[in-house]
């Protein structure tokens, strides 16, 4: 049974789609996908055998039930079964199609060819076992807030531009890269991403070479803030952090070793009923909050040094 998998299909109302990708992410799903079934959504995702018993199923149908009861919806429906090694990677894929964000981003599966017309900045991905295809609000709301952040052209970037240094960013909790390989398309000099996860470092290393982009100008790490302290030889200008509220409430004192007084922050992976819990700690920590942007029930915070 090592080599078998748990696919998951889920019957949903489209507006709890946000929260069930968040869910199963937690639960420790490698890839999902959604399709449309009439006034309905099928929610696809997978998980090794090994990680989850019967039990563990029943538990998180019984999670998605008070989620959807929660937002006030209808409970969506959970149905699960085995799948071999060779199916699960292939199954999720064929329902993932190109997908526009924001004003200037495509992100194109790499197993479809490239569109005709490249007008966008495209980002080719193979997300693999990783969290970050673009589908998800918080991602997009970083890939938007970063095209808002690096379009705009203060001070101290031109004074960057002028000196030829480098405008340097750091990117916590990778997972696919999404957001490291959207940064230096953008403009950004190099990007430093981390995770915990060595599968999500893998899959971000590999999308590094799928977009063609320097090793220098991306640099995978496994690890957090800690590591980060010992990649960097100065601040960083920007941080993209897309976790989860409670991780980034625990990891901002760290963050001030890595950070200076122009240094700019975009934070999600955070619901909207957390978003006061985790702007008073940034607050606390020395940022001001400048905007919130907000998807559904998700949220994104920009900030900067205060």
């Amino acid at each position: 049974m090592a080599n078998t998998w748990w696919e998951l299909k889920i019957l949903c109302d489209p507006d709890l789609e946000d929260s069930i990708f968040w869910r199963l992410e937690i639960f420790g799903c490698r890839g999902t996908a959604s399709e449309s079934k009439g006034n309905s959504s099928l929610v696809k995702a997978y998980l090794p055998h090994f990680q989850a018993q019967l039990l563990d199923l029943s538990a998180l149908s019984l999670w998605l039930r008070q989620d959807a009861l929660c937002i006030g919806l209808a409970s969506p429906l959970l149905h699960w079964n085995l799948i071999d090694e060779e199916d699960w990677a292939s199954s999720w894929k064929q329902y993932w199609q190109p997908q526009e964000i924001g004003d200037r981003f495509l992100i194109n599966p790499a197993w479809l060819p490239l569109p005709e017309s490249l007008e966008r900045l495209v980002i080719r991905l193979d997300p693999g076992v990783a969290f970050g295809t673009g589908n998800h609000a918080t991602t997009q709301l970083c890939l938007e807030s970063l095209e808002m952040r690096l379009s705009e052209v203060p001070e101290a970037f031109l004074a960057k531009v002028d000196q030829k240094e480098p405008l340097i960013i750091a990117d916590i909790g990778c997972g696919s890269g999404i957001l490291s390989i959207g940064a230096v398309l953008l403009g950004v000099e190099k990007a430093y991403a981390v995770d915990n996860d060595p599968l999500a470092v893998q899959s971000t290393l590999s999308n590094r070479a799928l977009n063609d982009i320097h090793p220098e100008s991306l640099i995978p790490a496994l690890g957090s803030v800690d590591i980060l302290t010992k990649l960097i030889s100065q601040p960083v200008d920007g941080i993209v952090c897309n976790i989860l509220a409670d991780v980034i409430i625990e990891l901002l004192p760290e963050m001030k070793a890595i950070t200076k007084a122009t240094t700019w922050g975009i934070f999600s992976g955070i619901l909207l009923e957390q978003s006061k819990a985790v702007a008073d700690a940034l607050e606390q920590n020395g940022w001001v909050v400048a905007t919130l942007w907000k998807r559904k029930e998700w949220c994104c915070l920009n900030a900067r040094r205060s």
